[in-house]
């Protein structure tokens, strides 16, 4: 999709330090969990880009994207201060690592990761498939998320910044799946060694490097 202008719906707080933003769904927007989109704001007269994952289980009359907010950041405080009936510009999907409604999704995430992740667990569940989640922050959010995604029957694992991965993600990855991590490259390279810990070939995940 080209960029367009598209309105706010909602923005609200999901845990520290992080919001999403309901954005509503244009025209021919075919977007899956997992994908990305670019949103471009003014700040100070000046065009700032920064890229999104979809948070949302799906982009039927609106998609979201969940945000961490940097009080020192270029565009996330600006985010921050939307209301719905704003426009923010967007351009996408982007994106080939998603959800493509593998029988089981086994989601790896860590800080603002657990955006995708939550929203590809959702929709895995809706499409009565299987999901586990295994989530690393010392702040977390989507908790009410997490809490109802358990409640249906995923597995899901919230662990500290210090807690190690290998244990968790071997209870999730212990009936197969297909992988996805979703995070900085930090948690990235633990995540990978914990696969591989598990016997798991880290090369068919399906990643996404945050920075």
């Amino acid at each position: 999709m080209d960029e367009r202008s598209l309105t706010v719906a909602d923005v609200r707080s999901v845990g520290p330090n992080a919001i999403a933003i309901d954005i509503e769904t244009p025209p021919e927007f075919d977007a899956q969990p997992g994908q990305f989109v670019k949103l471009t704001l003014a700040v100070d007269g000046e065009d700032e880009s920064r890229f999104y994952t979809i948070s949302s289980p799906d982009v039927t009359d609106e998609f979201e994207i969940t945000v961490g907010i940097d009080p020192d950041g270029e565009v996330a405080p600006h985010l921050a201060d939307l209301e719905a009936g704003d426009t923010v510009r967007i351009a996408g999907p982007f994106g080939s690592d998603f959800y493509e409604g593998e029988a089981r999704a086994v989601l790896l995430a860590g800080g603002p990761g657990i955006g995708p992740a939550v929203g590809i667990a959702e929709r895995a569940l809706a499409d009565g498939n299987d999901a586990a989640v295994v989530y690393q922050d010392d702040d977390p959010i989507h908790e009410d998320r997490l809490a109802a995604l358990e409640a249906d029957g995923a597995f899901v694992a919230v662990l500290d910044g210090d807690d190690g991965l290998t244990d968790a993600v071997a209870d999730a990855i212990a009936d197969g799946g297909q992988v996805f991590i979703y995070g900085f490259a930090d948690f990235l390279d633990d995540a990978t060694a914990a696969l591989e810990a598990a016997g798991v070939d880290a090369d068919d995940a399906k990643v996404e490097n945050f920075g």
